[in-house]
């Protein structure tokens, strides 16, 4: 009896603060991605062959998933059946144990799914904490937030800014001035850009004069280091550094942000939250995770 190759779509979540991102890096090096550790995971059910996940997100060192994804083929020996989506489940999150890596659910999908072009959208969640210093922060919460600033937000000027974000636009001015990261077009069209009241992950009298608060953005796709700067932007419309109205100039002239303070975020602060498919990609009832 032949052998099958199965394709599946894996969603899965990490505490990035450990790894070097999520990409596969060389096992040579000291800190290694999510992504080896994944096909480590895969390569410990015994295949036939090696097994290569195809991300649909880069996230960077420092940076947290709730809620990544990738798809991986997978093939079993003759005479033996694939792996059912629960039992693929079950055997990485096994080899995965000793890892803040989890895998979330598994979907058999066909074989030319692609989990990164056939994405319609990337939500990612950005934590800010104002009322303390970073080093002043709970044990629990110092790689989940940035403490922004011991002083409050002016939320309504930071609501108005924020609004102004959405749409089609040149995202050059949020982009990232790196010549060496990977180039994306800066085009981008962000369906949500939103700060809503958040919670600590500690009892309320642990954390009563901190104020927690979830900058969330929503894009099929983002440049480099595009949230991060759209979170460091608004915390200074916030803090009374710019103007709703200087954000809408630079994001008309495509110049690049500068003002005083921090001008990109903190890796520690940002998660990506979900990856959204449609329903007929994946061909099933179980959509819980879209």
């Amino acid at each position: 009896m032949s052998s099958t190759k199965v394709r599946y779509l894996i969603f899965f979540q990490y505490f990035g603060t450990k790894y070097c991102g999520v990409m596969r890096v060389p096992d040579t090096q000291a800190v290694l991605g999510v992504q080896n550790y994944l096909e480590m995971a895969a390569q410990k059910l015994r295949p036939v062959g090696s097994v290569t996940f195809s991300i649909s997100s880069r996230t960077d060192s420092g940076v947290h998933a709730l809620c990544n994804s990738a798809h991986v083929d997978i093939e079993r020996g003759p005479g033996k059946a694939p792996f059912s989506e629960d039992v693929l489940v079950k055997g990485l999150n096994f080899h995965l144990y000793a890892e803040p890596i989890s895998v979330l659910k598994a979907i058999h999908v066909s074989d030319d799914f692609h989990a990164r072009f056939k994405a319609l959208s990337r939500t990612y969640l950005y934590r800010v904490v104002t009322g303390c210093k970073q080093s002043e922060l709970p044990v629990f919460e110092r790689n989940l937030c940035w403490s922004a600033s011991v002083s409050s937000l002016d939320m309504p000027r930071v609501q108005e800014a924020a609004q102004l974000l959405l749409g089609k636009h040149d995202f050059s001015a949020f982009a990232s001035t790196d010549k060496s990261a990977p180039f994306k077009s800066p085009i981008k069209t962000l369906q949500l850009a939103d700060v809503t009241p958040s919670t600590s992950l500690l009892p309320y009298h642990y954390c009563r004069d901190l104020q927690f608060w979830d900058f969330t953005f929503k894009s099929k796709s983002f440049a480099y280091n595009q949230v991060r700067r759209m979170t460091s932007a608004l915390v200074a419309v916030g803090l009374g550094l710019l103007s709703p109205q200087q954000i809408r100039l630079h994001l008309e002239s495509c110049e690049p942000l500068l003002f005083s303070g921090r001008i990109i975020a903190p890796p520690c602060g940002l998660f990506l939250k979900e990856v959204e498919y449609a329903k007929i990609d994946l061909k099933t009832d179980k959509t819980e995770l879209e």
